[in-house]
């Protein structure tokens, strides 16, 4: 008596007929929907050879028929083996790129060019960052298939995005963070000055835990995004520890950032923000709270690779990028440059 194979195994099963190769093996594949059917994969002369291919393709998938390899299926592997690789912003753009390829789920991966993937990339129907994320998934996608020998040719590289438009972003003005600093007493205007005098992206502060944050040592320890980025150190400068202090102490939820003991969204963080710009008579966003940041640190002179290493920045000149360490308290002192 057979044992029952486990879920997504694939199955086994005997054509009717007198055949050479009787035996079917039958695994799932995705179609351009997304949804799950099962196609042959191989035919065998015996059940028991068919129950070895069927184990040699749960092994390794891509040693049985490259040519029938489906978008989704190449898909479906590169997020188990290489996605979780990349930082947690990243993987969320490249998921939501994902979605915008559904017409050609079901496609054979091998059949794909680049004016497919550019199709995808221009009818996206969203703006330039999302047409870059498409791009940048089919190159993952490209090399990943290449590597395991599914294409002979990347088309990845032939494809195109718009071009990025020139950025309207301005920083704040002294005259508006002087205005935040009059109603610093009002609710949620201690964090828009904790992104002013931290230089954090918004995801990296929304995303803070308290154990991130050293009391004892006046530090923050985290960042995401590039690899100068992450678990980067940061001093808090001495303006803005009282608020610090207070949010880590109070905290119910471990994050420094919580509304009624609860993490903050990103949404529901804008809806608190914004009331403040309302306040202050300014539109601004959180990523532009990073600019008067490293602005005024450079026109205070402050020293180049303390900037890089606060900014999660990789310094450009690469004496300074090999050679060049700095303390914690050459960053505090640079930090505390803020005025």
């Amino acid at each position: 008596m057979s044992r029952r194979k486990p879920n997504g195994y694939g199955s086994i099963t005997r054509m009717k007929g007198n055949r050479s190769r009787p035996w079917v093996i039958r695994v799932t594949v995705y179609d351009e929907d997304g949804f799950g059917r099962q196609v042959p994969i191989a035919y065998a002369e015996t059940e028991e050879k068919a129950n070895i291919l069927l184990a040699q393709y749960n092994n390794n998938p891509w040693n049985i028929d490259r040519e029938k390899v489906t978008l989704a299926a190449l898909y479906r592997r590169w997020e188990e083996s290489k996605l979780p690789r990349l930082g947690k912003a990243n993987q969320y753009s490249l998921r939501a790129a994902y979605k915008h390829c559904y017409k050609y789920y079901g496609m054979k991966y091998r059949a794909i060019r680049a004016y497919h993937m550019q199709e995808a990339i221009d009818n996206c129907g969203l703006g330039v960052s999302t047409q870059i994320n498409i791009k940048n998934l089919w190159a993952h996608l490209d090399q990943f298939a290449y590597e395991l020998d599914i294409i002979d040719k990347m088309y990845s590289p032939l494809t195109t995005t718009q071009t990025p438009p020139e950025t309207t972003r301005e920083p704040f003005t002294p005259e508006q963070i002087q205005a935040l600093w009059k109603i610093a007493d009002r609710e949620w205007v201690d964090t828009v000055l904790i992104f002013l005098y931290s230089g954090f992206r918004r995801t990296e502060l929304l995303t803070m835990k308290i154990d991130q944050v050293d009391l004892d040592e006046k530090l923050f320890r985290a960042g995401i995004k590039t690899a100068n980025g992450k678990n980067r150190i940061v001093p808090i400068h001495s303006k803005i520890f009282e608020f610090v202090q207070t949010r880590v102490e109070h905290s119910q939820s471990g994050y420094l950032f919580e509304c009624e003991g609860r993490k903050l969204s990103l949404s529901g963080y804008y809806k608190l923000w914004n009331q403040v710009m309302e306040q202050i008579g300014a539109a601004k966003t959180p990523h532009e709270a990073r600019h008067p940041f490293e602005t005024e640190l450079d026109n205070a002179k402050g020293n180049r690779k303390c900037i890089d290493l606060l900014m999660g920045h990789k310094s450009k000149d690469i004496g300074n990028r090999v050679y060049n360490h700095k303390t914690i308290e050459q960053l505090r002192e640079t930090v505390e440059l803020l005025k």
